[in-house]
């Protein structure tokens, strides 16, 4: 993967668009588990207009995997150039009195360049919460490519001690919010796109324990390859909130996000496997 990475851009599309024959004519990828999820999230539409989001997402889905792979090389100048930020000094306004803040988004773009940008434009430290891989080779190479510019990756079970730790400093933590519980996790359920949904509620307890304003960042495709993400104020008190209001509005942000544009999202995730008891 090291050796793609140098690739130009140009190139590597290419690649993934025969990608996108190869795993959704030829050797299909979780096809099904594709489009049970667009069907039970959008009941209202036809089976043409489910198919058609379908083939969308298979396309951008490859586009994002050789992005990811890009990475590896891309220098800051040029992630600057394709990736924008609007709105980000609402956050810098709390860095400036040395205060912090939390953020969340989605597995919604591309989640994983946008992160990496947005470490390479704040003034203080980022903190992204992840899942490791059960692959450690693979998690040791994305683990590289993901703090290439600054930011520190804190696997989920370590997230208290490493807020505990830097309370002193004036930094943001970043969730993932849409991440799907371990079944035995699996105790805080709301409506998302149609479904009953299993929700993790870290990032809301973490909120209203330190009051930590909550930003939401919506990463836009604005054309192959570029991004514009948009620093969306979503809770600026959350000590003030009812319990699961915080996780409630970042889902009903991300609802209305994938109602305008559904490709997006990562619909290949099985993210309603798990049933209420």
């Amino acid at each position: 993967m090291n050796v793609l990475s140098v690739l130009p851009f140009s190139i590597l599309y290419f690649i993934a668009t025969v990608g996108f024959y190869v795993v959704y004519y030829i050797f299909p990828y979780r096809k099904q588990v594709v489009l049970d999820n667009l069907r039970g999230s959008f009941p209202e539409k036809s089976e043409a207009d489910i198919v058609k989001i379908e083939k969308q997402f298979f396309r951008y889905f490859n586009d994002l995997v050789v992005e990811v792979i890009k990475m590896n090389s891309i220098s800051r100048s040029a992630l600057k150039k394709r990736v924008k930020f609007t709105n980000l000094h609402l956050v810098e306004e709390y860095f400036s009195k040395n205060e912090s803040v939390l953020a969340c988004t989605g597995h919604y773009g591309n989640w994983e360049l946008c992160m990496l940008a947005l470490g390479a434009e704040l003034s203080k430290p980022e903190y992204v919460i992840y899942k490791p891989l059960h692959n450690k080779l693979f998690d040791d190479w994305f683990y590289k490519i993901r703090t290439r510019f600054g930011n520190h990756f804190i696997p989920m079970r370590q997230t208290l001690r490493s807020i505990a730790a830097t309370r002193n400093e004036a930094t943001m933590y970043c969730f993932a919010g849409d991440q799907t519980p371990a079944g035995i996790e699996a105790h805080y359920w709301i409506d998302f796109m149609n479904r009953d949904t299993p929700v993790l509620m870290g990032l809301e307890k973490i909120a209203v324990q330190t009051n930590r304003p909550i930003f939401y960042f919506n990463a836009k495709v604005v054309k192959r390859g570029y991004y514009e993400v948009d620093c969306i104020p979503l809770c600026m008190d959350p000590k003030a909130t009812e319990p699961m209001e915080i996780t409630k509005m970042q889902f009903a942000l991300l609802e209305n996000i994938l109602k305008e544009e559904p490709a997006y999202w990562l619909w290949s995730h099985k993210r309603w496997k798990h049933k209420r008891n």
